[in-house]
Order: structure tokens, then sequence, then C-alpha cells
């Protein structure tokens, strides 16, 4: 634990610096690959194309007998894992710093990797394929070129244990702690009544140690996410055919809207992980401490707005104001535009924010009245002191 830690510490030996943003392309990931490709330690292969014949390529490292299959982007908007991925292979590819990290790995494990899964989904930072496909929902009906390859290399490799790679929507919490859900955790159910087996017991005892690494560096800001069976899902379908499988998703952090923050941590999480598998202390963890992790709950807002007193109708009242951060992608499909919309308001007070303002000494003025699901249009401000002003969902003054 002491040497992930002092890693983390000397993060940017690791860190692949050509990655600055979650808008990164396939060109970029084929960039990273053919700088790897002279390395004797990977094997790196064509495994196959998305439906816009972009390649999906396998990255093969290390010389052990636990098979450990990890996949990134399904989602192609879902880029932190990939991020990480890429930090991951330059940790790998040191010769000269974390032996003791690297060393187990190498040793005790094959690592098979896909760092991008859906290509064309990342080209142009939307969920689903080319083809209008959810990926992560064709595990059955096969209709994705990206769904057929994933489930073929699964059942070429018969990994033993596989890290299904995503990012979630920022507003859930963990647990009730307070805390943004920075990174949730899950051993896939494989049937719908949520049964107990070897296999699924395996990765919650991984995701156990996972947990404890990540307290170090993000105290009280793990979840566990909602193991509600999902027939169609690749996590749960490979759990049900006997690989140990573990969802990380990455969440959110405080002023950290572009993950560069939690890339780090999420390459902690995989690394811990996999430290576990290789060293078989996972074979020592209880499953009691993978159900003490709280349960994710959708209870944060970007902005929270506490005790507002509005006027309408003739009548005076005190409420609260949830404002959530919508995304939108522009043109250059290289960054995005944000603005603020009214999710909700009321009673707010069992919820929790990136960012609080209590509102109880202060004025609101409506530019536009208040309503649920419209853009944020007030200004917040003690006499002529304006503390906050957001037009047509754009923060103009704060």
């Amino acid at each position: 634990m002491e040497s992930l830690n002092i890693l983390l510490e000397n993060y940017d030996l690791v860190q692949d610096k050509r990655l600055k943003n979650r808008f990164f392309k396939h060109s970029d990931i084929i960039q990273i690959l053919d700088s790897i490709r002279k390395n004797s330690n990977f094997h790196i292969r064509e495994a196959g194309f998305s439906a816009e014949n972009r390649s999906i390529n396998l990255i093969t490292w290390g010389s052990g007998p636990c098979k450990v299959f990890l996949w990134s982007q399904m989602h192609g908007d879902e880029a932190t894992a990939t991020m990480a991925i890429a930090d991951l292979l330059i940790f790998l590819s040191d010769t000269k710093n974390f032996h003791d990290l690297r060393e187990p790995i190498r040793n005790h494990c094959t690592l098979y990797i896909l760092p991008m899964v859906n290509p064309d989904g990342a080209e142009i930072f939307t969920r689903r394929n080319a083809l209008g496909i959810d990926i992560n929902r064709d595990f059955h009906h096969q209709q994705s070129p990206e769904g057929r390859l994933l489930r073929a290399l699964r059942d070429e490799i018969h990994p033993h244990f596989g890290f299904n790679l995503h990012d979630q929507h920022t507003g859930w919490s963990a647990g009730s702690t307070g805390n943004p859900a920075t990174i949730s955790l899950l051993a896939p159910s494989y049937d719908k009544n949520l049964n107990m087996n070897e296999v699924r017991s395996n990765a919650m005892n991984v995701i156990s140690l996972m947990n404890a690494a990540l307290k170090d560096s993000i105290p009280d800001h793990v979840g566990r996410f909602n193991d509600e069976h999902e027939p169609r899902a690749f996590g749960d379908n490979f759990q049900a055919l006997g690989t140990s499988t573990i969802l990380i998703e990455a969440g959110g952090y405080h002023n950290d809207l572009e993950k560069q923050f939690i890339r780090k941590i999420f390459f902690k999480a995989i690394l811990s992980g996999l430290l576990s598998i290789a060293e078989k202390t996972y074979m020592l963890a209880g499953t009691e401490d993978y159900f003490a992790i709280p349960e994710n709950k959708k209870l944060h807002f970007d902005i929270l707005l506490k005790n507002c007193k509005l006027q309408s109708k003739g009548f005076s009242y005190i409420q609260d104001i949830g404002l959530i951060l919508d995304q939108k992608v522009n043109n250059d499909f290289r960054s995005m535009s944000y603005s603020y919309r009214i999710a909700d308001l009321g009673d707010l007070s069992h919820c929790f924010a990136y960012e609080e303002i209590n509102c109880e000494y202060y004025t609101i003025t409506e530019i536009k009245k208040i309503a649920l699901e419209e853009p944020a249009d007030l200004i917040i401000h003690e006499g002529t002191r304006v503390l906050l002003t957001i037009e047509n969902g754009i923060i103009s003054i704060k």
C-alpha cells in the first residue's frame, strides 16, 4: 500500500501527457500504441474493426498464469478509464521505477487490454456506436461489430478476471456521506436473484481491497453501484460465464470537469486490483467489506442554492434550488459547452452539491421565472453586491 501511495505522489512519472482531456480520438490511441510496439514486453494486434472500419486493438502484457481482461470505452463518451489505461501502459513500460509493484503482476498475470472498444463513438464523443447501438446492451443480440468482437475475445481468452471500465453521471453520491461517488465499484450479478458463487465472490473480494486502497486518496468518496441484474450487459454475462468481473465507474470530484484527478484515482483502483489478484491477497478478503461500501444514491447537484426567498402569486416562501450542469458536445467534437438547468425545487435538505450557497440572507432576483427543467436565469445579491448571475444557464458573474 505504501508503494502504491508513493507512486501516486509521483504520478507525473506515469501520466501520459498526450491525453490532456476526455476528447481524444482513435488516432490518439494509435499513436500511443505505436510508441510501445517496439517494446518486446507488449504484443499488439488488430483484433477487429468498428462499424466505420476503425481498428480495435488488443494489447497483451505479462507472463503469468492468471489471465486478466480489461476493456474500456464501450461508450464513446466515457473516456476516463482510457486515460488511466494509457497511464498504465507507461507504468508497465517503465524499467527504472516501481519494480516492486510491476513485477508481481508481470510474473503472476497476463493482461489483455482493449483500450477503446467504441472508437466511432469516441470520434464524436457520444455513448452509442455508429449504428446507434448501445454496445453494453448488445451481449445477446450481437448486432454491433464491437459487441461481437468483445464477446469473441472473452471466449478466446477465457479470462479469470475482467475489468469493465466506465464513467457514470456526476450526480451519484457515495451513500449518504455527503460526498460524490468519485469511484463506484460493483461485482455484477449473474442472475435476477442476485445469487452468489465463487466467481462473483472473488470479484467482491478484489473490490474490497481496491476500496481499502482508495480510502487513503479519496476517503468516503467510493460508492457501490446497484447490482440489479441487467441481462443484456457484458459484465453480468461475463460473470455468468465464469470470469470474475469488476465494474469500475468514474463519477465526479470537485473542480475536475475533465477528470484529470479522477484518472489518477482510477489508475490506482485498477493497479490495486491487479496487485490483489497477482499476490492472491483477495483470497484473504471478505465479502462483508464489499457490502460495507455505501450504495450509490443520486443526491448530488452541481450547485445547490439553499433557503432561497421567493415570491409568486402574492405568496412569499422559501425553497431550495438544485442546479445540474448540462454538457453539450461542440461541433469540433473536442470540447464542451456547459449550462445550468434547474433540476429540482423545494426541500432539498437531504441532498448535496459540489458547490452549496446558503441564500438565507441574500436576495434572489429572477431574470426569468424559475421553473423545473428550464435554464437557470437568476441573480443572487446582497444589496448592490452581486454574488452570482446565471443568464440562460450560463454563469456571467461569480
